[in-house]
């Protein structure tokens, strides 16, 4: 051994002594590739070996008259080709150096192929540096290969001649050679991913893809092109693109001036008849500066091309209702605006609407469920356009009616009665029926200047004041209308603040037992205590509650202290009675109502037999949810109880599914029960609630003869001003038992008819 041999040669041969080889007798491979094996491992490396047998060849050629071998391995020590001397080839042939032979360092020794894999770079075997005395003759040199972006090993070259042409340059230039073949498998690796990605890219675009050379003749021409244009590829590769009768001349220019072409919009008619719409780009390739070819590319724009003749799609469009949009409408005002003010006489008047319950339908059915009810709104009215009328959707539940040219303003008012009337019927949105009504502001442009802005806002202004009269009307805008909203907009300011101030009273009003004479119930009502204002009652804060969300904290506050009152009373040894409270629209509809109910009761450790919840035949319209909330209450216990009966939406289906303890009759029916009309509904439905085994109560009872009425009839509870207001807490407590006889002195029957 040689001391100035490198140290994995010496080691190799050290490890083939250890095995006990015998340097006079050449160790063969033991393992070998079947011929099924080979031609399976030389096409999954067919690339890979028609690169570096380019590249062997050429170092070949160039040392053309020397006796060589060229021995390309895979990672594995695999020899998958064999090239060169046929002399050298046939010697090495009875040493195992054969196609699909595997070369190890454990099987044949000291190698060329196995050391070179073993570490990675290149080196050299020559005469001595051999185990085996019969490879001493031979100069070996060998180097590897690999995808150099991942450093993933993939195999060797080895070069192999008699020992006499050994020359260190051999190494150097087998080095060269396998850095050209490293470069070229890179670059082929890149075109690759590169070719798929193009292939990706054109066929997963929406976009129909055409790329020709610098001569104009088509390359390129993707699954969606073919679909836009019904050409086939086959009928488009390889002819010139100049030719086309639709893009040819742009393809032209590009080519032979190197234009630019940006969303020109390019229409067409298809086989099928049908017109298509596209926008088309077209620029140069260029390739090292030198322009190598076009590329163009289609976006099919035919569908909202079609809904754009007139104006421009997407700026103009609401997407969920197909409605033109807010855009549009101050557009349109503008405009008639303009042309008023230019001498032109035109009428001009908006009808703003404002859909009354939207935000409890969205929160508790879903916004899907919302975004339906939008678009069938948006059905119902579209039906109410006149010729000259304009219908947009301003946003959210807001819908916008332009009016103009019409004869006189009974016109504006006959349309905002045809569109309230449009939601007298429920809507069905997926399994359910959904109720909601509008609010409508209208306001027409006066004799003198204002701006669109005014007249929107002037519309605004009557629809807040159309809600705060009761919802589901219309209101005309009036000069006096702007010093009310800035004044509602004060008070709405101090609502939000009233909660955290304590600013809430709770008055009762006695219910009475037309039978004992005896006080049996409260109802609470609630009275805000203004610090500037005083005490204002429910009709002027409550409708502002709803319109600002805070209806539901009013409400459980409401709830919260009629219970703990409740049970302050029954602890200071008042005889048990019920008190009832009232359900916004909103808290009904809040998902966590029951549970909130439970905790309430729980806190106030009150028996919830003394609590009556009072709902508005109203709520009870959303059916399967107020049977199955009603059903949970009444489950706890609490009573439950129609309010102001008759004037809803009256349903025998929800009287008989519906868990209800009492049904009260509505005091416009009490107050007009001289009407004989009205005596016969009050008799009706006293009779009806009794058939179901329901209790009744009459509300708004004034006078000796309305109750005297009530109690021949055999209604079961009263409650009025005939015996009290509503009164505060501290003040029932401190005439309860005056009150009690007052109220029995009051209740006696007259004589038995």
């Amino acid at each position: 051994m040689h001391n100035n041999e490198p140290y994995f040669i010496t080691e190799s041969k050290q490890m083939c002594e250890e095995r006990g080889m015998d340097p006079d007798v050449m160790s063969r491979p033991k393992v070998f590739l079947s011929e099924n094996e080979l031609a399976e491992k030389r096409k999954s490396y067919s690339e890979i070996l028609s690169v570096v047998s380019f590249f062997s060849n050429k170092l070949l050629n160039s040392l053309e008259g020397t006796p060589i071998l060229v021995v390309i391995s895979d990672a594995n020590g695999y020899l998958l080709d064999i090239d060169g001397d046929e002399s050298i080839k046939a010697t090495t042939e009875q040493f195992g150096i054969i196609l699909g032979s595997q070369f190890t360092l454990q099987d044949t020794g000291t190698n060329v192929v196995s050391l070179t894999l073993q570490q990675k770079h290149p080196i050299s075997l020559i005469g001595e540096n051999h185990y085996h005395k019969f490879l001493q003759n031979i100069a070996c040199y060998g180097d590897t290969f690999e995808y150099t972006d991942e450093k993933n090993l993939l195999g060797s070259v080895s070069i192999m001649m008699p020992i006499q042409f050994q020359n260190p340059l051999f190494l150097t230039m087998l080095s060269q050679a396998v850095d050209s073949i490293e470069r070229e498998l890179l670059l082929r690796k890149q075109n690759k991913k590169l070719n798929i990605m193009n292939q990706i890219m054109l066929s997963r675009t929406s976009n129909g893809i055409v790329i020709t050379d610098e001569k104009g003749m088509t390359t390129e021409f993707n699954d969606f092109a073919q679909k836009i244009s019904n050409n086939s590829k086959h009928s488009v590769i390889g002819k010139n693109i100049c030719d086309s009768q639709l893009t040819g001349d742009y393809f032209k220019q590009v080519l032979e001036q190197e234009k630019i072409f940006k969303n020109e919009v390019i229409q067409f008619t298809n086989q099928q008849d049908e017109r298509i719409v596209c926008l088309f780009d077209a620029q140069p390739i260029y390739e090292e500066e030198k322009m190598v070819g076009a590329f163009g590319q289609f976006r099919d724009i035919s569908v909202r091309y079609s809904l754009q003749e007139k104006y421009n799609y997407l700026a103009y469009h609401d997407d969920l209702t197909n409605l033109s949009n807010r855009r549009y409408i101050k557009k349109e005002v503008e405009t008639l605006i303009d042309s008023i003010k230019s001498g032109h006489e035109r009428n001009l008047a908006i009808l703003f609407l404002d859909l009354d319950r939207f935000k409890i339908i969205n929160d508790n059915f879903g916004h899907s469920n919302g975004d339906i009810l939008l678009t069938e709104v948006s059905k119902r009215l579209s039906m109410c356009l006149g010729e000259n009328d304009v219908l947009a959707r301003m946003g959210g539940d807001e819908f916008i009616f332009l009016l103009k040219d019409y004869d006189d303003f009974s016109y504006v008012t006959k349309k905002a009665e045809e569109v309230l009337s449009q939601f007298n019927s429920p809507f069905q949105v997926a399994t359910n029926e959904l109720h909601t009504t509008a609010s409508i502001g209208i306001a027409t442009y006066p004799d003198y200047p204002i701006t669109p802005e005014q007249l929107m806002i002037y519309a605004d202004n009557a629809m807040y004041q159309a809600k705060s009269q009761g919802k589901n009307r219309y209101a005309v805008y009036t000069s006096e209308l702007l010093v009310n909203t800035v004044e509602e907009l004060q008070l709405e300011a101090d609502l939000r603040k009233a909660l955290d101030h304590n600013e809430f009273v709770l008055h009762y009003q006695p219910q009475i037992d037309n039978k004992t004479g005896k006080i049996v119930g409260l109802e609470a009502l609630i009275r805000w205590q203004h610090p500037k204002h005083g005490l204002l009652y429910p009709g002027r804060f409550i409708k502002l509650a709803e319109d600002s969300g805070l209806i539901t904290q009013i409400g459980e506050w409401v709830i919260s202290e009629a219970c703990t009152q409740n049970k302050k009373w029954q602890e200071d040894g008042w005889e048990p009675i019920k008190i009832a409270v009232n359900l916004s629209t909103q808290q009904f509809l809040t998902q966590d109502l029951v549970k909130f109910m439970e905790s309430v009761l729980r806190r106030a450790e009150l028996d919830p037999k003394y609590l009556v919840v009072e709902i508005t035949e109203y709520m009870a319209m959303e059916y399967d949810y107020s049977l199955k909330v009603l059903q949970q209450l009444k489950a706890l216990g609490i009573c439950i109880s129609i309010d102001d009966f008759g004037t809803g939406y009256s349903s025998l289906k929800y009287l008989k599914d519906f868990p209800i303890d009492y049904i009260k009759i509505d005091k416009s029916f009490v107050g007009e029960m001289e009407d004989n009309n009205d005596a016969v509904i009050v008799k009706a439905i006293i009779a009806l609630a009794h058939n179901l085994s329901m209790k009744v109560i009459a509300e708004g009872v004034e006078t000796k003869a309305q109750l005297d009425f009530l109690q021949t009839y055999d209604c079961d509870k009263t409650q009025g001003y005939f015996f009290s207001k509503p009164i505060p807490a501290e003040k029932l407590e401190q005439n309860y038992l005056q009150l009690q006889r007052e109220i029995k002195s009051k209740n006696e029957r007259i004589t038995d008819i």
